[in-house]
Protein backbone atom coordinates (compact mmCIF):
# COMPACT_ATOMS: atom_id res chain seq x y z
CA UNK A 1 0.00 0.00 0.00
CA UNK A 2 1.07 3.58 -0.56
CA UNK A 3 1.90 5.59 2.53
CA UNK A 4 0.55 9.00 1.52
CA UNK A 5 -1.25 10.84 4.29
CA UNK A 6 -4.99 10.78 3.69
CA UNK A 7 -5.15 14.53 4.38
CA UNK A 8 -5.79 16.68 1.29
CA UNK A 9 -4.15 20.00 0.53
CA UNK A 10 -5.61 23.38 1.28
CA UNK A 11 -7.49 22.14 4.31
CA UNK A 12 -7.41 25.51 6.00
CA UNK A 13 -9.24 27.22 3.16
CA UNK A 14 -12.15 24.79 3.34
CA UNK A 15 -12.76 24.23 7.03
CA UNK A 16 -15.23 26.33 8.99
CA UNK A 17 -13.93 28.88 11.41
CA UNK A 18 -13.31 27.51 14.88
CA UNK A 19 -15.94 28.38 17.42
CA UNK A 20 -14.92 30.59 20.28
CA UNK A 21 -14.16 28.32 23.21
CA UNK A 22 -13.35 28.81 26.82
CA UNK A 23 -11.21 26.76 29.19
CA UNK A 24 -10.32 23.13 28.62
CA UNK A 25 -12.94 22.06 31.15
CA UNK A 26 -15.61 24.17 29.48
CA UNK A 27 -14.75 22.66 26.10
CA UNK A 28 -15.18 19.11 27.35
CA UNK A 29 -18.36 20.02 29.21
CA UNK A 30 -19.77 21.51 26.00
CA UNK A 31 -18.74 18.38 24.12
CA UNK A 32 -20.46 16.14 26.67
CA UNK A 33 -23.62 18.22 26.50
CA UNK A 34 -23.63 18.04 22.70
CA UNK A 35 -23.12 14.29 22.71
CA UNK A 36 -25.94 13.81 25.21
CA UNK A 37 -28.26 15.89 23.05
CA UNK A 38 -27.45 13.93 19.92
CA UNK A 39 -27.58 10.54 21.65
CA UNK A 40 -31.21 10.97 22.69
CA UNK A 41 -32.39 12.04 19.26
CA UNK A 42 -34.41 9.85 16.92
CA UNK A 43 -33.05 8.15 13.82
CA UNK A 44 -32.34 11.34 11.85
CA UNK A 45 -30.68 14.52 13.09
CA UNK A 46 -32.76 17.66 12.64
CA UNK A 47 -31.89 21.35 12.34
CA UNK A 48 -32.25 21.89 16.09
CA UNK A 49 -29.14 19.80 16.64
CA UNK A 50 -26.95 21.85 14.33
CA UNK A 51 -25.35 23.84 17.20
CA UNK A 52 -24.40 20.55 18.85
CA UNK A 53 -22.77 19.36 15.62
CA UNK A 54 -20.92 22.68 15.52
CA UNK A 55 -19.59 21.94 18.98
CA UNK A 56 -18.36 18.50 17.92
CA UNK A 57 -16.73 19.95 14.85
CA UNK A 58 -15.09 22.82 16.74
CA UNK A 59 -13.62 20.43 19.29
CA UNK A 60 -12.27 18.15 16.57
CA UNK A 61 -10.76 21.02 14.58
CA UNK A 62 -9.03 22.26 17.71
CA UNK A 63 -7.52 18.77 17.95
CA UNK A 64 -8.50 18.42 21.57
CA UNK A 65 -6.92 15.28 22.98
CA UNK A 66 -9.33 12.35 23.22
CA UNK A 67 -12.19 14.19 21.50
CA UNK A 68 -12.54 11.67 18.67
CA UNK A 69 -12.45 8.73 21.10
CA UNK A 70 -15.04 10.40 23.31
CA UNK A 71 -17.37 10.90 20.32
CA UNK A 72 -16.91 7.29 19.16
CA UNK A 73 -17.51 5.94 22.68
CA UNK A 74 -20.70 7.97 23.11
CA UNK A 75 -22.68 5.63 20.88
CA UNK A 76 -23.80 8.33 18.40
CA UNK A 77 -22.02 6.85 15.35
CA UNK A 78 -25.06 4.79 14.22
CA UNK A 79 -27.15 7.99 14.47
CA UNK A 80 -24.63 9.83 12.32
CA UNK A 81 -24.75 6.94 9.84
CA UNK A 82 -28.57 7.12 9.66
CA UNK A 83 -28.44 10.86 9.07
CA UNK A 84 -25.95 10.39 6.20
CA UNK A 85 -28.02 7.56 4.72
CA UNK A 86 -31.24 9.58 4.58
CA UNK A 87 -29.54 12.61 3.04
CA UNK A 88 -30.88 15.09 5.59
CA UNK A 89 -30.22 18.85 5.52
CA UNK A 90 -27.38 18.21 7.94
CA UNK A 91 -25.71 15.48 5.84
CA UNK A 92 -22.84 17.67 4.69
CA UNK A 93 -22.08 18.84 8.21
CA UNK A 94 -22.38 15.32 9.63
CA UNK A 95 -20.04 14.01 6.92
CA UNK A 96 -17.52 16.71 7.81
CA UNK A 97 -17.68 15.65 11.47
CA UNK A 98 -17.00 12.06 10.46
CA UNK A 99 -14.12 13.16 8.24
CA UNK A 100 -12.50 15.15 11.05
CA UNK A 101 -13.08 12.42 13.60
CA UNK A 102 -11.47 9.82 11.27
CA UNK A 103 -8.19 11.72 11.39
CA UNK A 104 -7.67 9.75 14.59
CA UNK A 105 -6.63 6.22 13.57
CA UNK A 106 -7.89 4.79 16.86
CA UNK A 107 -11.56 5.42 16.00
CA UNK A 108 -11.55 4.13 12.41
CA UNK A 109 -12.60 0.61 13.40
CA UNK A 110 -15.54 2.07 15.29
CA UNK A 111 -16.53 4.01 12.18
CA UNK A 112 -16.42 0.81 10.15
CA UNK A 113 -18.45 -1.11 12.74
CA UNK A 114 -21.08 1.65 12.70
CA UNK A 115 -21.52 1.12 8.97
CA UNK A 116 -20.35 4.60 7.97
CA UNK A 117 -18.44 3.54 4.81
CA UNK A 118 -21.38 2.01 2.87
CA UNK A 119 -23.65 4.98 3.68
CA UNK A 120 -20.96 7.46 2.64
CA UNK A 121 -20.14 5.79 -0.67
CA UNK A 122 -23.36 6.78 -2.56
CA UNK A 123 -22.63 10.44 -1.83
CA UNK A 124 -19.68 10.26 -4.20
CA UNK A 125 -22.37 10.62 -6.87
CA UNK A 126 -23.53 13.92 -5.38
CA UNK A 127 -23.53 17.15 -7.42
CA UNK A 128 -22.68 19.13 -4.28
CA UNK A 129 -18.94 19.79 -4.44
CA UNK A 130 -18.68 20.48 -0.73
CA UNK A 131 -20.40 17.19 0.14
CA UNK A 132 -18.17 15.36 -2.36
CA UNK A 133 -15.10 16.80 -0.65
CA UNK A 134 -16.23 15.85 2.86
CA UNK A 135 -17.31 12.39 1.70
CA UNK A 136 -14.02 11.71 -0.08
CA UNK A 137 -12.02 12.79 2.93
CA UNK A 138 -14.15 10.70 5.33
CA UNK A 139 -13.91 7.53 3.24
CA UNK A 140 -10.22 8.03 2.57
CA UNK A 141 -9.38 8.40 6.24
CA UNK A 142 -11.57 5.57 7.50
CA UNK A 143 -10.18 3.13 4.94
CA UNK A 144 -6.58 4.32 5.00
CA UNK A 145 -4.19 1.31 5.04
CA UNK A 146 -7.13 -1.07 5.55
CA UNK A 147 -6.86 -3.68 2.79
CA UNK A 148 -10.23 -5.31 3.52
CA UNK A 149 -12.09 -2.01 3.38
CA UNK A 150 -10.26 -0.96 0.24
CA UNK A 151 -11.26 -4.24 -1.40
CA UNK A 152 -14.86 -3.49 -0.48
CA UNK A 153 -14.59 0.01 -1.91
CA UNK A 154 -13.35 -1.27 -5.26
CA UNK A 155 -16.05 -3.94 -5.35
CA UNK A 156 -18.57 -1.25 -4.47
CA UNK A 157 -17.65 0.76 -7.56
CA UNK A 158 -15.55 3.53 -6.03
CA UNK A 159 -13.11 3.66 -8.98
CA UNK A 160 -15.48 4.99 -11.66
CA UNK A 161 -16.91 7.47 -9.15
CA UNK A 162 -13.48 8.90 -8.32
CA UNK A 163 -12.52 9.22 -11.98
CA UNK A 164 -15.90 10.76 -12.82
CA UNK A 165 -15.45 13.42 -10.14
CA UNK A 166 -12.13 14.46 -11.68
CA UNK A 167 -13.74 14.55 -15.12
CA UNK A 168 -16.63 16.76 -13.96
CA UNK A 169 -14.68 19.04 -11.60
CA UNK A 170 -11.12 19.17 -13.04
CA UNK A 171 -10.55 22.71 -11.70
CA UNK A 172 -11.52 21.93 -8.09
CA UNK A 173 -8.02 21.34 -6.73
CA UNK A 174 -8.95 20.16 -3.20
CA UNK A 175 -11.51 17.72 -4.61
CA UNK A 176 -9.14 16.46 -7.29
CA UNK A 177 -6.48 16.01 -4.64
CA UNK A 178 -8.77 13.83 -2.53
CA UNK A 179 -9.48 11.64 -5.57
CA UNK A 180 -5.80 11.37 -6.46
CA UNK A 181 -4.89 10.38 -2.91
CA UNK A 182 -7.58 7.70 -3.01
CA UNK A 183 -6.31 6.36 -6.34
CA UNK A 184 -2.77 6.36 -5.00
CA UNK A 185 -3.83 4.16 -2.11
CA UNK A 186 -5.80 1.80 -4.36
CA UNK A 187 -3.45 1.67 -7.36
CA UNK A 188 -1.54 -1.42 -6.24
CA UNK A 189 -4.68 -3.55 -6.31
CA UNK A 190 -5.27 -5.71 -9.39
CA UNK A 191 -9.03 -5.18 -9.18
CA UNK A 192 -8.54 -1.41 -9.04
CA UNK A 193 -6.27 -1.48 -12.09
CA UNK A 194 -8.81 -3.54 -14.01
CA UNK A 195 -11.53 -1.05 -13.11
CA UNK A 196 -9.34 1.91 -14.05
CA UNK A 197 -8.58 0.37 -17.45
CA UNK A 198 -12.30 0.65 -18.25
CA UNK A 199 -12.94 4.29 -17.31
CA UNK A 200 -10.44 6.38 -19.28
CA UNK A 201 -8.21 7.26 -16.35
CA UNK A 202 -5.26 7.99 -18.66
CA UNK A 203 -6.92 11.08 -20.16
CA UNK A 204 -7.91 12.36 -16.73
CA UNK A 205 -4.42 11.96 -15.26
CA UNK A 206 -2.83 13.48 -18.34
CA UNK A 207 -5.07 16.52 -18.08
CA UNK A 208 -4.30 16.93 -14.39
CA UNK A 209 -0.56 16.58 -14.99
CA UNK A 210 -0.69 19.41 -17.53
CA UNK A 211 -2.32 21.74 -15.02
CA UNK A 212 -0.56 20.55 -11.84
CA UNK A 213 -0.17 23.71 -9.73
CA UNK A 214 2.87 22.59 -7.74
CA UNK A 215 5.50 19.90 -7.24
CA UNK A 216 3.45 18.10 -4.60
CA UNK A 217 0.56 17.61 -7.02
CA UNK A 218 2.98 16.56 -9.77
CA UNK A 219 4.56 13.94 -7.54
CA UNK A 220 1.16 12.59 -6.53
CA UNK A 221 0.04 12.20 -10.15
CA UNK A 222 3.37 10.67 -11.12
CA UNK A 223 3.08 8.21 -8.25
CA UNK A 224 -0.35 7.11 -9.47
CA UNK A 225 0.89 6.85 -13.06
CA UNK A 226 3.94 4.88 -11.96
CA UNK A 227 1.92 2.32 -10.05
CA UNK A 228 -0.74 1.93 -12.73
CA UNK A 229 1.92 1.79 -15.46
CA UNK A 230 2.91 -1.66 -14.19
CA UNK A 231 -0.27 -2.96 -15.85
CA UNK A 232 0.28 -3.88 -19.51
CA UNK A 233 -3.27 -2.84 -20.42
CA UNK A 234 -2.90 0.57 -18.76
CA UNK A 235 0.64 0.97 -20.11
CA UNK A 236 -0.75 0.93 -23.65
CA UNK A 237 -3.64 3.23 -22.70
CA UNK A 238 -1.18 5.73 -21.23
CA UNK A 239 0.86 5.78 -24.43
CA UNK A 240 -2.26 6.14 -26.59
CA UNK A 241 -3.43 8.99 -24.35
CA UNK A 242 -0.11 10.81 -24.83
CA UNK A 243 1.23 10.36 -21.30
CA UNK A 244 4.89 9.94 -22.44
CA UNK A 245 4.67 13.13 -24.51
CA UNK A 246 3.23 15.08 -21.57
CA UNK A 247 5.91 13.68 -19.26
CA UNK A 248 8.63 14.55 -21.75
CA UNK A 249 7.25 18.06 -22.18
CA UNK A 250 7.18 18.46 -18.41
CA UNK A 251 10.80 17.32 -18.19
CA UNK A 252 11.77 19.82 -20.87
CA UNK A 253 10.17 22.64 -18.91
CA UNK A 254 11.93 21.69 -15.67
CA UNK A 255 15.42 21.12 -17.10
CA UNK A 256 18.21 23.50 -16.27
CA UNK A 257 16.97 24.39 -12.80
CA UNK A 258 18.32 23.34 -9.41
CA UNK A 259 15.14 23.19 -7.36
CA UNK A 260 15.13 19.82 -5.52
CA UNK A 261 11.40 19.34 -6.13
CA UNK A 262 11.83 19.89 -9.87
CA UNK A 263 14.79 17.53 -10.01
CA UNK A 264 12.71 14.94 -8.18
CA UNK A 265 9.91 15.37 -10.73
CA UNK A 266 12.42 14.90 -13.57
CA UNK A 267 13.65 11.69 -12.00
CA UNK A 268 10.19 10.21 -11.44
CA UNK A 269 8.93 11.25 -14.88
CA UNK A 270 11.95 9.97 -16.82
CA UNK A 271 11.87 6.66 -14.95
CA UNK A 272 8.16 6.38 -15.75
CA UNK A 273 8.82 6.86 -19.47
CA UNK A 274 11.45 4.11 -19.34
CA UNK A 275 8.92 1.86 -17.60
CA UNK A 276 6.23 2.54 -20.21
CA UNK A 277 8.69 1.45 -22.91
CA UNK A 278 8.85 -2.05 -21.40
CA UNK A 279 5.61 -2.92 -23.19
CA UNK A 280 6.32 -4.01 -26.77
CA UNK A 281 3.31 -2.31 -28.30
CA UNK A 282 3.66 0.86 -26.25
CA UNK A 283 7.39 0.99 -27.05
CA UNK A 284 6.72 0.76 -30.79
CA UNK A 285 4.17 3.58 -30.62
CA UNK A 286 6.69 5.83 -28.89
CA UNK A 287 9.43 4.89 -31.35
CA UNK A 288 7.35 5.71 -34.42
CA UNK A 289 10.00 4.35 -36.81
CA UNK A 290 12.49 6.78 -35.31
CA UNK A 291 10.28 9.83 -35.87
CA UNK A 292 8.37 9.74 -32.56
CA UNK A 293 8.73 12.84 -30.40
CA UNK A 294 9.43 10.70 -27.33
CA UNK A 295 12.30 8.93 -29.11
CA UNK A 296 13.76 12.26 -30.22
CA UNK A 297 13.50 13.66 -26.70
CA UNK A 298 15.15 10.53 -25.27
CA UNK A 299 18.01 10.98 -27.71
CA UNK A 300 18.51 14.53 -26.43
CA UNK A 301 18.73 13.22 -22.86
CA UNK A 302 21.95 11.42 -23.76
CA UNK A 303 23.51 14.85 -24.31
CA UNK A 304 22.04 16.41 -21.17
CA UNK A 305 24.15 17.54 -18.23
CA UNK A 306 21.62 15.92 -15.89
CA UNK A 307 22.96 12.50 -14.89
CA UNK A 308 19.46 11.17 -14.21
CA UNK A 309 18.37 12.05 -17.74
CA UNK A 310 21.53 10.50 -19.17
CA UNK A 311 20.72 7.29 -17.32
CA UNK A 312 17.07 7.30 -18.36
CA UNK A 313 18.06 8.08 -21.95
CA UNK A 314 20.43 5.11 -22.12
CA UNK A 315 17.86 2.79 -20.53
CA UNK A 316 15.21 4.00 -22.95
CA UNK A 317 17.49 3.39 -25.96
CA UNK A 318 18.13 -0.13 -24.64
CA UNK A 319 14.35 -0.64 -24.46
CA UNK A 320 13.82 0.69 -27.98
CA UNK A 321 16.53 -1.73 -29.16
CA UNK A 322 14.48 -4.81 -28.32
CA UNK A 323 13.84 -5.78 -31.93
CA UNK A 324 16.07 -5.93 -34.98
CA UNK A 325 14.18 -3.43 -37.13
CA UNK A 326 14.42 -0.75 -34.43
CA UNK A 327 18.13 -1.48 -33.97
CA UNK A 328 18.84 -1.10 -37.68
CA UNK A 329 16.81 2.10 -37.87
CA UNK A 330 18.51 3.66 -34.84
CA UNK A 331 21.92 2.92 -36.28
CA UNK A 332 20.89 4.62 -39.52
CA UNK A 333 19.77 7.63 -37.49
CA UNK A 334 23.18 7.85 -35.79
CA UNK A 335 22.42 6.86 -32.21
CA UNK A 336 25.73 5.07 -31.55
CA UNK A 337 28.03 8.14 -31.44
CA UNK A 338 25.75 9.71 -28.84
CA UNK A 339 26.04 6.62 -26.64
CA UNK A 340 29.81 6.47 -27.07
CA UNK A 341 30.14 10.15 -26.18
CA UNK A 342 28.08 9.51 -23.06
CA UNK A 343 30.19 6.53 -22.02
CA UNK A 344 33.41 8.46 -22.46
CA UNK A 345 32.11 11.21 -20.15
CA UNK A 346 31.86 8.66 -17.35
CA UNK A 347 35.07 6.67 -17.81
CA UNK A 348 36.96 8.24 -14.91
CA UNK A 349 35.00 8.57 -11.66
CA UNK A 350 31.77 8.56 -13.63
CA UNK A 351 28.37 7.21 -12.80
CA UNK A 352 28.34 3.40 -12.81
CA UNK A 353 24.64 3.20 -13.59
CA UNK A 354 25.04 5.39 -16.68
CA UNK A 355 27.95 3.29 -17.94
CA UNK A 356 26.02 0.09 -17.33
CA UNK A 357 22.93 1.41 -19.12
CA UNK A 358 24.96 2.76 -22.04
CA UNK A 359 26.68 -0.57 -22.55
CA UNK A 360 23.33 -2.36 -22.34
CA UNK A 361 22.08 -0.14 -25.15
CA UNK A 362 25.17 -0.85 -27.27
CA UNK A 363 24.88 -4.58 -26.65
CA UNK A 364 21.23 -4.63 -27.75
CA UNK A 365 22.06 -2.56 -30.82
CA UNK A 366 24.82 -5.02 -31.76
CA UNK A 367 22.53 -8.06 -31.91
CA UNK A 368 21.52 -7.80 -35.62
CA UNK A 369 24.36 -9.08 -37.84
CA UNK A 370 24.14 -6.07 -40.17
CA UNK A 371 24.58 -3.72 -37.21
CA UNK A 372 27.77 -5.46 -36.08
CA UNK A 373 29.48 -4.63 -39.37
CA UNK A 374 28.27 -1.04 -39.26
CA UNK A 375 29.29 -0.56 -35.63
CA UNK A 376 32.76 -1.96 -36.32
CA UNK A 377 33.14 0.46 -39.21
CA UNK A 378 32.14 3.26 -36.85
CA UNK A 379 35.01 2.31 -34.53
CA UNK A 380 32.84 1.13 -31.63
CA UNK A 381 35.24 -1.54 -30.41
CA UNK A 382 38.13 0.94 -30.26
CA UNK A 383 36.16 3.60 -28.41
CA UNK A 384 34.60 1.38 -25.76
CA UNK A 385 38.00 -0.03 -24.88
CA UNK A 386 38.57 3.18 -22.95
CA UNK A 387 36.23 1.63 -20.38
CA UNK A 388 38.82 -1.08 -19.71
CA UNK A 389 40.12 1.25 -17.00
CA UNK A 390 36.91 0.84 -15.00
CA UNK A 391 37.21 -0.74 -11.58
CA UNK A 392 33.46 -1.20 -11.22
CA UNK A 393 32.32 -4.85 -11.56
CA UNK A 394 28.89 -3.98 -13.05
CA UNK A 395 30.61 -1.96 -15.79
CA UNK A 396 33.25 -4.64 -16.33
CA UNK A 397 30.55 -7.29 -16.66
CA UNK A 398 28.51 -5.33 -19.17
CA UNK A 399 31.61 -4.24 -21.12
CA UNK A 400 32.75 -7.85 -21.54
CA UNK A 401 29.29 -8.90 -22.67
CA UNK A 402 29.14 -6.04 -25.17
CA UNK A 403 32.56 -6.92 -26.65
CA UNK A 404 31.52 -10.58 -26.89
CA UNK A 405 28.39 -9.57 -28.76
CA UNK A 406 30.47 -7.38 -31.09
CA UNK A 407 32.73 -10.27 -32.17
CA UNK A 408 29.94 -12.83 -32.48
CA UNK A 409 30.22 -14.06 -36.08
CA UNK A 410 32.67 -11.24 -36.91
CA UNK A 411 36.03 -12.74 -37.90
CA UNK A 412 37.74 -9.41 -38.47
CA UNK A 413 36.64 -7.89 -35.18
CA UNK A 414 37.63 -11.01 -33.25
CA UNK A 415 41.05 -10.98 -34.93
CA UNK A 416 41.63 -7.31 -34.11
CA UNK A 417 40.60 -7.60 -30.47
CA UNK A 418 42.29 -10.98 -30.03
CA UNK A 419 45.68 -9.46 -30.86
CA UNK A 420 45.22 -6.41 -28.62
CA UNK A 421 47.76 -6.88 -25.81
CA UNK A 422 46.14 -4.27 -23.57
CA UNK A 423 42.72 -5.86 -23.88
CA UNK A 424 44.06 -9.38 -23.29
CA UNK A 425 45.98 -8.25 -20.23
CA UNK A 426 42.83 -6.78 -18.71
CA UNK A 427 40.76 -9.83 -19.67
CA UNK A 428 43.31 -12.08 -17.92
CA UNK A 429 42.91 -10.01 -14.74
CA UNK A 430 39.14 -10.34 -14.93
CA UNK A 431 39.41 -14.11 -15.54
CA UNK A 432 40.77 -14.24 -11.98
CA UNK A 433 38.14 -11.97 -10.39
CA UNK A 434 37.50 -14.26 -7.42
CA UNK A 435 34.98 -11.96 -5.78
CA UNK A 436 32.89 -11.43 -8.90
CA UNK A 437 31.73 -14.66 -10.55
CA UNK A 438 29.80 -12.78 -13.24
CA UNK A 439 32.85 -10.79 -14.35
CA UNK A 440 35.01 -13.91 -14.23
CA UNK A 441 32.51 -15.86 -16.34
CA UNK A 442 32.13 -13.11 -18.96
CA UNK A 443 35.89 -12.66 -19.22
CA UNK A 444 36.34 -16.35 -19.92
CA UNK A 445 33.52 -16.35 -22.47
CA UNK A 446 35.06 -13.38 -24.31
CA UNK A 447 38.43 -15.14 -24.38
CA UNK A 448 36.83 -18.24 -25.90
CA UNK A 449 34.87 -16.11 -28.37
CA UNK A 450 38.02 -14.39 -29.66
CA UNK A 451 39.44 -17.77 -30.69
CA UNK A 452 36.16 -19.28 -31.90
CA UNK A 453 35.23 -16.36 -34.16
CA UNK A 454 38.68 -15.35 -35.42
CA UNK A 455 40.22 -18.80 -36.06
CA UNK A 456 43.42 -16.80 -36.40
CA UNK A 457 46.88 -18.28 -35.57
CA UNK A 458 48.05 -14.86 -34.40
CA UNK A 459 45.15 -14.62 -31.94
CA UNK A 460 45.94 -18.09 -30.62
CA UNK A 461 49.59 -17.10 -30.19
CA UNK A 462 48.56 -13.89 -28.38
CA UNK A 463 46.29 -15.82 -26.00
CA UNK A 464 49.08 -18.32 -25.26
CA UNK A 465 51.53 -15.48 -24.66
CA UNK A 466 49.05 -13.83 -22.27
CA UNK A 467 48.74 -17.19 -20.43
CA UNK A 468 45.07 -17.42 -21.30
CA UNK A 469 44.85 -21.12 -22.15
CA UNK A 470 44.79 -22.09 -18.48
CA UNK A 471 41.67 -19.97 -18.01
CA UNK A 472 39.93 -21.75 -20.89
CA UNK A 473 40.83 -25.10 -19.34
CA UNK A 474 39.32 -23.99 -16.04
CA UNK A 475 36.26 -22.73 -17.93
CA UNK A 476 35.82 -26.22 -19.40
CA UNK A 477 35.01 -27.45 -15.89
CA UNK A 478 32.35 -24.79 -15.29
CA UNK A 479 29.01 -25.78 -13.79
CA UNK A 480 27.32 -24.23 -16.82
CA UNK A 481 27.17 -26.54 -19.84
CA UNK A 482 27.11 -23.67 -22.34
CA UNK A 483 30.37 -22.30 -20.91
CA UNK A 484 31.96 -25.77 -20.90
CA UNK A 485 31.16 -26.23 -24.57
CA UNK A 486 32.36 -22.75 -25.53
CA UNK A 487 35.69 -23.46 -23.83
CA UNK A 488 36.04 -26.92 -25.38
CA UNK A 489 35.28 -25.60 -28.87
CA UNK A 490 37.85 -22.80 -28.45
CA UNK A 491 40.49 -25.29 -27.25
CA UNK A 492 39.70 -27.62 -30.14
CA UNK A 493 40.02 -24.82 -32.70
CA UNK A 494 43.31 -23.68 -31.15
CA UNK A 495 44.79 -27.18 -31.22
CA UNK A 496 43.57 -27.84 -34.76
CA UNK A 497 45.07 -24.59 -36.10
CA UNK A 498 48.40 -24.53 -34.24
CA UNK A 499 49.07 -27.52 -32.00
CA UNK A 500 52.77 -26.68 -31.80
CA UNK A 501 52.02 -23.31 -30.19
CA UNK A 502 49.50 -24.57 -27.62
CA UNK A 503 50.80 -28.02 -26.65
CA UNK A 504 53.19 -26.88 -23.94
CA UNK A 505 50.65 -24.60 -22.28
CA UNK A 506 48.11 -27.46 -22.44
CA UNK A 507 50.55 -29.84 -20.80
CA UNK A 508 51.53 -27.37 -18.07
CA UNK A 509 47.89 -26.62 -17.27
CA UNK A 510 47.14 -30.37 -17.07
CA UNK A 511 44.49 -30.27 -19.75
CA UNK A 512 44.40 -34.03 -20.34
CA UNK A 513 43.85 -35.03 -16.67
CA UNK A 514 41.02 -32.47 -16.64
CA UNK A 515 39.47 -33.99 -19.77
CA UNK A 516 39.77 -37.49 -18.34
CA UNK A 517 37.83 -36.48 -15.23
CA UNK A 518 35.15 -34.98 -17.45
CA UNK A 519 34.86 -38.22 -19.45
CA UNK A 520 34.58 -40.29 -16.28
CA UNK A 521 32.13 -37.97 -14.54
CA UNK A 522 28.99 -40.12 -14.05
CA UNK A 523 26.70 -37.06 -14.06
CA UNK A 524 28.50 -35.09 -16.78
CA UNK A 525 26.38 -33.80 -19.67
CA UNK A 526 26.43 -35.96 -22.81
CA UNK A 527 27.11 -32.94 -25.05
CA UNK A 528 30.12 -32.00 -22.90
CA UNK A 529 31.58 -35.52 -23.16
CA UNK A 530 31.01 -35.37 -26.91
CA UNK A 531 32.90 -32.08 -27.23
CA UNK A 532 35.63 -33.42 -24.94
CA UNK A 533 36.28 -36.35 -27.24
CA UNK A 534 36.43 -34.02 -30.24
CA UNK A 535 39.16 -32.07 -28.47
CA UNK A 536 41.09 -35.25 -27.69
CA UNK A 537 41.14 -36.09 -31.41
CA UNK A 538 42.81 -32.73 -32.11
CA UNK A 539 45.30 -33.19 -29.28
CA UNK A 540 46.33 -36.61 -30.61
CA UNK A 541 48.37 -34.92 -33.34
CA UNK A 542 50.86 -33.78 -30.68
CA UNK A 543 53.50 -36.34 -29.69
CA UNK A 544 53.91 -34.60 -26.33
CA UNK A 545 50.21 -34.81 -25.51
CA UNK A 546 49.85 -38.33 -26.95
CA UNK A 547 52.52 -39.47 -24.54
CA UNK A 548 50.49 -37.96 -21.68
CA UNK A 549 47.40 -39.79 -22.92
CA UNK A 550 49.20 -43.10 -22.73
CA UNK A 551 50.48 -42.31 -19.25
CA UNK A 552 46.93 -41.54 -18.09
CA UNK A 553 45.62 -44.70 -19.78
CA UNK A 554 43.01 -42.50 -21.46
CA UNK A 555 41.99 -45.38 -23.74
CA UNK A 556 40.37 -47.16 -20.77
CA UNK A 557 38.18 -44.10 -20.07
CA UNK A 558 37.15 -44.02 -23.74
CA UNK A 559 36.52 -47.79 -23.81
CA UNK A 560 34.03 -47.41 -20.94
CA UNK A 561 32.16 -44.80 -22.97
CA UNK A 562 32.03 -47.03 -26.06
CA UNK A 563 29.35 -49.01 -24.25
CA UNK A 564 27.31 -45.90 -23.28
CA UNK A 565 23.53 -46.06 -23.66
CA UNK A 566 23.67 -42.97 -25.84
CA UNK A 567 24.51 -44.46 -29.23
CA UNK A 568 25.97 -41.25 -30.66
CA UNK A 569 28.27 -40.85 -27.67
CA UNK A 570 29.31 -44.51 -27.90
CA UNK A 571 30.07 -44.12 -31.60
CA UNK A 572 32.15 -41.00 -30.91
CA UNK A 573 34.17 -42.95 -28.32
CA UNK A 574 34.88 -45.69 -30.89
CA UNK A 575 35.98 -43.05 -33.40
CA UNK A 576 38.41 -41.46 -30.95
CA UNK A 577 39.82 -44.86 -30.00
CA UNK A 578 40.43 -45.55 -33.70
CA UNK A 579 42.19 -42.20 -34.10
CA UNK A 580 44.43 -42.91 -31.12
CA UNK A 581 45.26 -46.35 -32.49
CA UNK A 582 46.31 -44.80 -35.81
CA UNK A 583 48.53 -42.17 -34.18
CA UNK A 584 50.17 -44.45 -31.64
Amino acid sequence: MRTFSPDPLLRAALEPQLLETGSEQEVYEALSEALNAISVTTEVLDEELKPHLDTLLSTLLEKKEGAAQKIAASGILPTLANSIRTNSPLTSQVTLVVAEMARDASVRDSCIEAGLVPVLLPHLNSKDEELLLHTGRAIGRICFENAAQQDNLVEGGVIPRLVNIMKIYPQNDPLVNVCLLALCNLADMDAAREALAEVGVAEVLTGQLKRAPDAERRHLILEVLGSLGESDALKLQFVEAGVPEVLSEMIGGLQGGSDPHDLCSIKIASNLIVSLLLGDESMQKCFGQGTGSVYKDVLSWLQSSNTQLQLAGALAIANFARNDSNCVKMLELGVVPHILDLLEKHVDEGDVSVQHAGLSALRNLAIPASNKVRMLEDGVTERIQTLLRSDMPPVQFKLLGTLRMMVDGQEKAAAVLGKDEGLLKRVMEWCEAKDHAGVRGEANRLLAALIRHSRDPDVINSVVKAQGMRHLITMATSEHVIMQNEALVALTIASAIDIDTVQESFAEAELLPTLQKMLEDPVGAVEVKFSTMGLICSLATSSLLREQMEGLNLKDSLTQLSGHTNTKLAAQADTVLAVLAETS
